[in-house]
C-alpha cells in the first residue's frame, strides 16, 4: 500500500497515515455491508485510479475472486467512482453489473479527510443470494449505511483510535445497536448471550446499556470514567467487563452520519475462556519461578554445607575437592536465579557467563584477569545449566593447571553465534596464556574428574563437540562447538 501510493498518487504522508487507520477499521464495513471494498485513489497526473487496498466480508459471498490491488483505471471508464470524487457524495445510481453471471451492485463512498476527498471505495454486493433479511441483516445494513456516511463526512475512522482488529471484537462476534439516549434497539443472539454470561435475565432491547452493564459489574474503587458513561456510547472506547464469572470485551462506535450523534454501534465479544486461560498461564509462570528460585536457594544452602565441611577437614586434597564443589553447585544456582527473573525457560547467557567468571577468577593463585568477548545470546534453560557447569570446569581447570602461585596471565572466554536459523551453532573458546599442555596429552582420554565433566556433558547432553588444542604462541586453547535454538529476530 505505502509503495502504490508513493509511486503513483500525490497524497502525503499523513494522507497515508488516514488511509491506513481506515483500511485498520473497514473490515467492520465489509462485514456489515456484507459487500467486497476496493480503495481507489487517483494517481498523480488525474487520468486514472490506482487501487491501493482490498476487503471480502465475513458475513457473505465475495464479488472479487481475484487480487485488484494493483490495478490501473483510467478515469470514465467507471463513472460512478469519477462521480464520488468529484462531488464528495455517495453514489448508489446505476444498475447491477454481471461479472462471469453474477450480479453486484456497485456503490462508491467517497474518503473525505479535512474536507479533500482523498479517494473512492468501491462497495461490490454479490446479488446472487440475496434474501428477505432479517432484523439483524436490516441493522447491519443500517449501521453499514451510517458508517459509510461518516467515511463521506471525514467523521470516520476517528483520528487517535487505532485499532488492534486481532484483539477487537467484529460485527459475528456480537452487535448491539443503541438509539442516541443509549437505549438498546437491537441486540443479536451472540451479544445476548454474552450478557447472559454476565448474569442478565432479561432481554437487552429497551433498557439503558449503560445502566444494565453497571449494574451487572458494579465497580470496586475508584474508576476514571463510570461504566454506565463508557457503555452508553458517547465516545469510542474498548473496555472490558467481569461479572458472574464471566468477561466481555467491549467495542463502542458513536454514529454520526450527519454530524449529529444519532446512537451508537456496540461490538462485544465473550472473552471469558480467553482470559482463564491467561490468567492459567499467569499462575503457571509464576510457579515455575517460584520453583527455579528455591531451588537457587537450596543449592546455596548445599553449597554454604560444603564449604562449612572443608573447613573442618583438615586434609589439604580433601577441603579443596569440597571447594571444587561448592563452585559447581554454585556455576548451576545462577542460573536458577537467572530462570527465576525471566517469564519463559530461556535466559540471556552472557550475564551468567561473566558471573561464573568473576566466581572462578576469586580462586586464581595469582594475579590472573579473565575477561569474555563476543555474545553468547539467549539459551534455553536444558542448555544454559550444563553450559555453565562446562564453563566453570574449563576456567577453573585453566587456572589452576596454566599458571604457577602468583604468576600473571590472562584467560578469555570467546563466543560466537552462527549457523543458519535450522541449524544454529554456538562456538566458544576459552584460551589462557599460561605454560601450555604437557606433552602427549590427550584431552579425549585424560583422567582429570574435571574434564570428564566437560567432555560428558558437552558431547552426551549437549550433543556438542569438545577439544583442548595448544593456543598459538604461548598457552592452551579450548574449543565447544554445540548446537542451540536460533534467536528471534
Amino acid at each position: 500500500m505505502n509503495d502504490l501510493v508513493r509511486q503513483h498518487t500525490a497524497l502525503d504522508d499523513s494522507d497515508l497515515e488516514w488511509l491506513h487507520l481506515l483500511v485498520s477499521e473497514w473490515q467492520l464495513l465489509s462485514d456489515l455491508s456484507f459487500a467486497d471494498l476496493v480503495l481507489w485513489v487517483p494517481t498523480l497526473d488525474g487520468t486514472r485510479y490506482v487501487s491501493i487496498a482490498q476487503m471480502r466480508p465475513n458475513t457473505g459471498p465475495t464479488s472479487y475472486h481475484d487480487d485488484m490491488v494493483g490495478h490501473l483505471v483510467p478515469r470514465g471508464r467507471r463513472p460512478m467512482l469519477d462521480a464520488a470524487l468529484d462531488e464528495g457524495r455517495i453514489v448508489r445510481e446505476g444498475d447491477p453489473e454481471w461479472r462471469e453471471e453474477v450480479p453486484v451492485r456497485v456503490e462508491s463512498i467517497p474518503v473525505r479527510r479535512d474536507g479533500r476527498v482523498l479517494g473512492v471505495i468501491a462497495r461490490n454486493t454479490n446479488l446472487l443470494t440475496v434474501r428477505t433479511p432479517s432484523r439483524l441483516e436490516l441493522t447491519y445494513l443500517q449501521s453499514a449505511s451510517d458508517l459509510a456516511q461518516m467515511i463521506a463526512g471525514g467523521s470516520f475512522p476517528f483520528p487517535g483510535q487505532q485499532v488492534d482488529m486481532d484483539a477487537s471484537p467484529r460485527a459475528g462476534d456480537g452487535l448491539i445497536r443503541l438509539d442516541a439516549e443509549g437505549i438498546v434497539q437491537y441486540a443479536s443472539p451472540n451479544a445476548l448471550s454474552a450478557y447472559h454470561r454476565l448474569g442478565l435475565a432479561a432481554d437487552l432491547v429497551g433498557h439503558h446499556l449503560g445502566e444494565t452493564t453497571a449494574q451487572l459489574a458494579p465497580s470496586r474503587g475508584p474508576v476514571d470514567e463510570g461504566l454506565a458513561k463508557l457503555a452508553s456510547g458517547w465516545a469510542p472506547r474498548e473496555f472490558e467487563v467481569e461479572a458472574n464469572d464471566g468477561v466481555i470485551h467491549l467495542r463502542v462506535i458513536p454514529l454520526k452520519p450527519k454530524g449529529s450523534h444519532i446512537g451508537s454501534l456496540v461490538l462485544l465479544r465473550d472473552v471469558t475462556e480467553l482470559r482463564r486461560r491467561e490468567r492459567e498461564l499467569i499462575t503457571k509462570d509464576a510457579t515455575i519461578r517460584e520453583i527455579h528460585h528455591r531451588v537457587k536457594n537450596n543449592l546455596q544452602t548445599v553449597a554454604a554445607l560444603l564449604r562449612l565441611q572443608a573447613r573442618r577437614i583438615g586434609s589439604a586434597e580433601g577441603r579443596e575437592a569440597l571447594e571444587e564443589a561448592v563452585r559447581r553447585v554454585g556455576s548451576i544456582a545462577i542460573v536458577h536465579e537467572t530462570l527465576s527473573q525471566n517469564l519463559d525457560e530461556r535466559v540471556e547467557f552472557d550475564e551468567i557467563a561473566d558471573r561464573v567468571l568473576a566466581m572462578v577468577a576469586e580462586i586464581s593463585p595469582g594475579r590472573v584477569t579473565a575477561r569474555r568477548t563476543g555474545r553468547f545470546g539467549v539459551l534455553d534453560a536444558e542448555v544454559a545449566t550444563p553450559l555453565s557447569m562446562v564453563l566453570t570446569e574449563l576456567l577453573q581447570n585453566a587456572l589452576e593447571h596454566g599458571f604457577g602461585p602468583g604468576e600473571q596471565g590472562t584467560v578469555e572466554v570467546t563466543a560466537v553465534r552462527g549457523g543458519t536459523r535450522r541449524d544454529a551453532r554456538l562456538l566458544i573458546s576459552v584460551q589462557d596464556d599460561g605454560c601450555g599442555l604437557p606433552e602427549g596429552f590427550d584431552p579425549q582420554r585424560a583422567g582429570n574428574l574435571g574434564l570428564q565433566i566437560v567432555r560428558t556433558l558437552v558431547e552426551g547432553e549437549l550433543g556438542g563437540k569438545f577439544d583442548m588444542v595448544p593456543a598459538s604462541g604461548r598457552g592452551t586453547r579450548v574449543v565447544l562447538d554445540i548446537p542451540v535454538r536460533a534467536e528471534k529476530p
